[in-house]
């Protein structure tokens, strides 16, 4: 069973090699750091879109509601505590099936 720290360093593993992250380690991201703008990571739209692509290859989760996708894409923990959720770690039981949000409006 991963632990919570193992399955951080995991995503944070990917952040740095998907969005190609110069100069950063995985264990240099804290798990509360912002990831979007300044004293974060500094990503961007185009980041988001790479890290939206990623996730779900990775993962095989879809985030399509922005609202969630902004609040779940804040912070390494936050992102975590998502896929977390929607099962997406082999170890975790799914609260929603399939693992997609998607807003309907």
């Amino acid at each position: 069973m991963s632990t919570s720290s193992e399955r951080r360093l995991r995503i944070k593993k990917v952040l740095v090699e998907t969005l190609k992250l110069e100069g950063m380690t995985p264990e240099s991201i804290g798990d509360d750091s912002p990831l979007w703008g300044e004293g974060g990571l500094g990503l961007d739209s185009v980041d988001a879109l790479e890290l939206m692509v990623v996730l779900e290859q990775e993962y095989g989760v879809r985030i399509e509601d922005e609202e969630i996708g902004q609040e779940a894409l804040a912070n390494v923990a936050s992102l975590d505590a998502l896929l977390e959720r929607l099962g997406a770690f082999p170890d975790s039981p799914a609260e929603e099936s399939p693992r997609e949000v998607a807003h309907t409006a």
